[in-house]
């Protein structure tokens, strides 16, 4: 019973309700059936485990899934760390360059961000992820993107089975009317009696398990690839964005400004073992980081407000003309806004006519913007924002985006 309770924390077992959904869901059933395809085929079809060879792929086969299961669960139930609520930095001076969190009640440290899915402040937020129903962050970076490396690397390996199953067992049996395909297979045939003919059913489930596993070395691979370029130049997701935004805001208005991204330390190793460490715990408390010599502690919070003001003057006032019910794929606004619709886990919000929304993004056929709330919503925190169709709004003929207390209703978190 003491080993029972050593091994579980019964005090962090809600975070098992993460596995409660879509995105676990069906990532834990890609690997479950590739790997147990994999190991099936190769074990009664193509390299059985009373050869050498055999042995050495059924381990290979089980690592993976070890591997990949460890990383996939770390990554979701580690976490990504969370800025402790009602946070302050220790000299109160600094709050003035910080952006204070209203769900929270405290300061944003520097790299940190507010996820509306998790509900709390995340320190060095990347993204929020669906597969592994957290967000990626501080803590988790190094687990989530070694489980992107190794996910393709075993579908590779369990596609290379799947190929080579069908390739064998069907040798004999492909049939075009007269002609027969006739290929060299002496190399790769084994004189054996399977446990059991390799039948229809089993065509059919190695062909659905090699395409699981094709789709997912190409999508996971290109994730890898994403996430360690960015891993490189010590940067997130976000912070890339914030970092293009910097460079227009300077182009546009011509402040002869420098940017220097603070978290590059100059060396692609050094940038690399800020997250990767032979520990598995990355370097740094989540909340102070290194930075380039010629910066400080918030280069980057001085350019994230200097951003969000410039949103305010930016941001566009619209009149709500027709009610919207806030659905994601809405059949009544127009063939062309149900097809464009915004692929992102961002809210949709409902309109109702006459409200008044701040836009400060959109395409074509959708908008993202605030929802002007009244003052007792407002003084409450209360902060409605998302997509909504264009054709739901109209531009007003006055600009007020400036005025004091529209200003006042925009603040952010």
């Amino acid at each position: 019973m003491n080993i029972l309770s050593a091994i579980i924390v019964f005090e962090n077992l809600h975070e098992v309700r993460r596995l409660c959904h879509w995105g676990p869901i069906i990532a834990l059933t890609v690997i479950a059936v590739c790997s147990s395809m994999a190991i099936l085929d190769s074990i009664i079809w193509y390299w059985p485990l009373d050869t050498t060879g055999g042995s050495i792929n059924f381990i290979m086969l089980i690592n993976w899934t070890v591997l990949i299961l460890y990383n996939y669960f770390n990554a979701m139930f580690v976490g990504p760390g969370y800025i402790p609520l009602g946070w302050k930095p220790e000299n109160q001076q600094d709050t003035m360059y910080l952006q204070f969190c209203r769900v929270c009640q405290g300061y944003k440290a520097p790299r940190s961000h507010h996820c509306r899915k998790c509900n709390r402040c995340v320190m060095k937020m990347d993204h929020h992820c669906p597969w592994i129903n957290n967000c990626c962050g501080h803590l988790n970076h190094a687990y989530f993107t070694t489980f992107l490396l190794l996910a393709p690397l075993g579908c590779t390996h369990a596609a290379f089975i799947f190929i080579m199953t069908m390739y064998t067992q069907l040798y004999d049996r492909i049939s075009f009317g007269w002609s027969s395909v006739k290929i060299d297979m002496s190399a790769a045939r084994r004189i054996y009696h399977p446990i059991m003919p390799f039948s229809v059913a089993s065509f059919a489930a190695t062909l659905f398990a090699l395409g699981l596993a094709l789709g997912t070395t190409i999508a996971v691979g290109m994730l890898f690839f994403i996430q360690i370029k960015v891993i490189m130049r010590n940067k997130t997701s976000i912070e890339v964005w914030i970092e293009e935004k910097a460079k227009d805001r300077i182009q546009y208005y011509q402040t002869g400004e420098e940017f220097i991204f603070p978290y590059d330390l100059g060396s692609r190793w050094e940038n690399f073992k800020q997250v990767f460490t032979w520990s598995g715990t990355p370097e740094g408390d989540g909340i102070e980081w290194p930075v380039n010599e010629k910066c400080h502690q918030h280069t980057l919070t001085i350019e994230q407000l200097k951003q969000k003001a410039d949103k305010r003057v930016r941001s566009v006032q619209y009149r709500v003309v027709e009610d919207y019910n806030g659905a994601c794929c809405p059949l009544r606004k127009g063939f062309n806004t149900f097809l464009r619709t915004p692929c992102t886990e961002e809210p949709r919000i409902q309109l109702s006519k006459g409200e008044t929304i701040f836009a400060t993004r959109g395409t074509k056929w959708w908008m993202y913007g605030d929802k002007v709330l009244d003052e007792e919503h407002t003084k409450a925190g209360v902060r409605v924002r998302g997509w909504f169709p264009r054709r739901c709004v109209e531009k007003c003929l006055y600009d007020s985006a400036n005025n004091t207390s529209a200003s006042e209703e925009k603040k952010d978190k």
